[in-house]
């Protein structure tokens, strides 16, 4: 992807360059994100291949370490622009700077080091991170339902939202015909696992609530 525009809703810009990236990698950067909660971002995040694909419910094989690694790397070559009125200017990242995972010798580290620039505590500080349930998130199976969970998961009292949005935001690529039956599916997924509390269509305008 060049300078794709990503859909957001309200206020600002999202342009984004590189590979386009897998709910794979949405989960990898959670997990990320929950570890560099113990130290600073610009620091140094460290930790056993193992225990990390343990937390992502993946089976425990040599794939997996692969798997982990494809993310990653996917992650680095990575640039990704916002524009907003809280950040006041348009600022340019990539998810990962750098990590290390293998010695000179291209063997496996015993705990591998991820690197997260400071500049992601603009988006990521305490006062603006949005709390995901993950748990629930590694529950939903990967397509609408997950990206509707990350999406409201920001919304302690969702505003209603046209479907057409909502196919815009998942970046799916059916027909909307097809998308809203897939819709309402994901909707019952969601208030399976206590996500929601409710959900209603009307006139093409997709209502919520969360439960608390």
């Amino acid at each position: 992807m060049k300078d794709a525009e990503i859909a957001v809703i309200g206020d600002g810009q999202v342009i984004y360059r590189g590979e386009e990236l897998r709910q794979d990698d949405e989960l990898v950067w959670l997990h990320l994100m929950h570890l560099a909660k113990k130290t600073h971002l610009g620091d140094c995040i460290d930790f056993t291949p193992y225990s990390f694909i343990k937390m992502l419910g993946w089976p425990i094989k040599g794939q997996s370490y692969d798997r982990l690694r494809v993310c990653l790397s996917r992650m680095q070559a990575t640039a990704i622009r916002f524009q907003s009125k809280r950040l006041d200017t348009f600022i340019s990242v990539s998810l990962i700077l750098k990590f290390r995972s293998r010695n000179d010798n291209n063997e496996n580290l015993s705990r591998w080091e991820v690197w997260v620039g400071e500049e992601m505590r603009l988006l990521f500080d305490e006062e603006f991170l949005t709390r995901v349930n993950w748990e629930t998130r590694r529950a939903l199976p990967d397509g609408i339902a997950s990206k509707l969970f990350g999406y409201w998961s920001s919304h302690r009292k969702p505003f209603p939202v046209k479907a057409e949005t909502l196919i815009k935001l998942c970046g799916s690529e059916m027909e909307l015909r097809h998308f809203r039956i897939e819709l309402r599916k994901a909707l019952d997924v969601l208030v399976k696992v206590s996500f929601l509390e409710s959900w209603e269509v009307k006139d093409d305008l997709v209502t919520v609530a969360r439960r608390h």
